[in-house]
């Protein structure tokens, strides 16, 4: 394996292509993300594993078993190699507006359904990573995720909607958005408001810091922060911004995710939104690095990670309307 190839990555998506043409430097590239202290085996922890370089495999001294450097990554029991597996990595860690399965497909040479399925196991790494409270001035908002009613056939509508408008047979997604600071840019955290229990106050006492600024529009939901937080309101009937207090940098992100679901996904299922939102949190959080940095994030992600595709397609789960 050439060590030295490993260690220089590429910066464009042409670059990407041709750099991981090569097996052995894109093998090496892996080796490099996910054994950066040296190669063990993944089952027994047994240092020092024999290399087959017929078949680019290691077997363990210990254990005496095989093992790929795909195991125990997203890649894993994927007959599809390396040369497919990183572009496509690169591709939707750097698409603004994502990229579809059918491109995927077209540009990989797979099919379709194998393109959904790898879209979804990158999606995994790119989820953001546990966090403390965030504080400081937070923009709190929320949305709405759903197909328009009119675009409905009459029997659709009849079934989710009935004869309710607005709002009504759509899923509700909270999103908080840390606005920058001296040493850092706006930062958004998101997640999907699922009928649980849990009031939209009690997510915000869950992730922001007490006796920070908190920025919400007039939704009685919001009603009662005062107690613990800077609580500022500005009614959208009347106004959108007054001085320091407003919150477009959310309503800015939730252009960028609906531009994105409408546009190129135009179809998401309810129970796959959150990944879709992971997707979407990543990039606008990373808008700031380059092509190659946030690559390389989502590819250092990808380690102890794995959906299978059972679990993906939900076939335990009872059947949900598309949003």
């Amino acid at each position: 394996m050439d060590k030295k190839a490993a260690s220089q990555t590429p910066e464009t998506l042409l670059g990407a292509i041709r750099y991981f043409s090569d097996p052995d430097v894109a093998l090496a590239f892996m080796v490099a993300m996910r054994w950066p202290g040296g190669i063990y085996c993944p089952r027994c922890g047994g240092a020092e594993p024999l290399f087959l370089k017929t078949r680019r495999v290691w077997k363990c001294r210990e254990c005496k078993k095989q093992f790929s450097v795909k195991v125990g990554t997203i890649f894993e029991d994927s007959p599809l190699g390396l040369d497919k597996w990183l572009p496509c990595l690169w591709l939707i860690a750097n698409c603004k507006n994502g990229i579809s399965s059918y491109e995927i497909s077209r540009d990989l040479g797979v099919t379709q359904k194998t393109a959904w399925f790898m879209l979804h196991r990158i999606r995994l790494a790119m989820q953001t990573k546990t966090f403390g409270k965030i504080g400081g001035e937070i923009e709190i908002d929320e949305t709405y995720i759903g197909g328009k009613s009119r675009n409905m056939h009459a029997a659709k509508r009849k079934r989710i909607i009935g004869k309710g408008r607005g709002i009504s047979g759509k899923l509700a997604v909270m999103g908080m958005m840390e606005r920058a600071t001296s040493e850092s840019h706006s930062k958004v955290s998101v997640v999907s408001v699922l009928n649980d229990g849990v009031s939209y106050k009690a997510r915000v006492r869950a992730h922001v810091e007490p006796g920070a600024e908190v920025f919400t529009d007039a939704h009685p939901s919001y009603t009662g922060l005062d107690a613990d937080y800077i609580h500022g309101v500005v009614d959208h009937a009347t106004e959108y911004v007054r001085g320091k207090i407003h919150t477009n940098g959310m309503e800015n992100f939730w252009s960028l995710l609906k531009r994105g679901l409408k546009g190129t996904y135009v179809s998401v299922e309810p129970f796959h939104l959150f990944r879709y939102l992971d997707e979407q949190v990543f990039r606008f959080n990373s808008r700031n690095a380059t092509d190659g940095s946030r690559f390389l994030s989502v590819a250092r992600s990808i380690v102890g990670k794995r959906i299978t595709y059972k679990e993906l397609i939900g076939a335990d789960l009872p059947a949900l309307e598309t949003c």
